[in-house]
């Protein structure tokens, strides 16, 4: 048996979270075009017949410039430690610049294996890529250095194969039933957390927390209510809308992915609630049984 733990790094916005759920077949991540979407580690675990990888996605590293971002610095770091293998995830339509240079500095300390994964490949020509590995290869004794595609799905069934190889002989961590760590509470907020973060733009900070107040769940029906929680009054209204509009198209989207993932009915109440103090968001927050990596 073949199995170990594969953590997914790279700065904000590399395609991770996209990865990670191409790679165990399940949405298990959310995603958005927003830096530090992923706010918590989570796992996704892959399986076949003498295998399992559980992989590790992982906040974007970056420069702190505030709390939370050194709070997702430190979920990142702990992801470096804790792993039999890292894949460094780069854009290869964007130029390496110094926040690759930030994250590769961090690895270098690691003593794993590190695979180059260059991503979204779909969009640049062979010569283009050619060139960039080349370049590349130089930086740092990689392991491997695979070109993927998160979000056509080009060549991740290489690097799969490729992972195997590098894989210690081992235990079966996880159920093959299992697909990710996370409760089905956590995952239906994130899913609305997702749908908040990519109908308002760049109007709502990523900040935003979204909570599962309530879950019940039975042979064909999901019924949940999620409390999305702001720190302003101002964001309140965008996200609720005029006469409710926005709160609505919110709550469509989310129960479709929910159903999609589920195959059952879903019914879904969303409240949006104002905590203007950061004490009184974590005051509420444990109360209902949750930690917000936010403070």
């Amino acid at each position: 048996m073949k199995s170990g733990f594969v953590s997914i790094i790279g700065r904000p916005n590399v395609g991770k979270s996209t990865l990670i759920n191409n790679l165990v077949g399940y949405k298990i991540a959310i995603t958005s075009n927003k830096a530090q979407t992923t706010r918590n580690t989570i796992q996704g675990i892959y399986n076949d017949s003498g295998t399992q990888i559980v992989f590790v996605d992982t906040p974007g590293i970056h420069k702190p410039v505030h709390k939370l971002g050194q709070r997702l610095n430190d979920e990142a770091y702990y992801s470096i430690d804790d792993v039999d293998i890292i894949l460094f995830l780069i854009d290869v339509t964007m130029p390496y610049g110094r926040g690759d240079e930030f994250v590769l500095n961090k690895i270098k300390d690691s003593n794993k294996p590190v695979f180059l994964v260059l991503n979204k490949v779909d969009k640049i020509n062979n010569e283009e890529l050619i060139k960039l590995i080349v370049k590349y290869k130089d930086l740092y004794d990689f392991k491997e250095i695979i070109p993927v595609s998160a979000l056509k799905g080009k060549n991740t069934n290489e690097l799969i194969k490729v992972l195997k190889n590098y894989l210690p002989d081992n235990i079966k961590y996880f159920p093959d039933s299992e697909l990710t760590n996370t409760s089905k509470e956590f995952r239906i907020s994130e899913i609305v957390r997702e749908k908040v973060l990519r109908l308002t733009h760049e109007e709502v900070p990523h900040a935003v927390t979204c909570v599962t107040e309530k879950y019940v769940e039975d042979d064909n029906k999901i019924v949940a209510s999620v409390v999305i929680i702001v720190e302003r009054d101002n964001l309140k209204s965008i996200i609720i809308g005029k006469q409710g509009s926005m709160l609505k198209e919110i709550g469509i989207k989310a129960r479709t992915d929910i159903e999609q993932a589920s195959n059952k009915k879903v019914h879904l109440d969303l409240y949006v609630k104002t905590i203007k103090n950061w004490r009184d968001k974590e005051k509420y927050l444990k109360e209902l049984g949750f930690y917000d990596i936010n403070e």
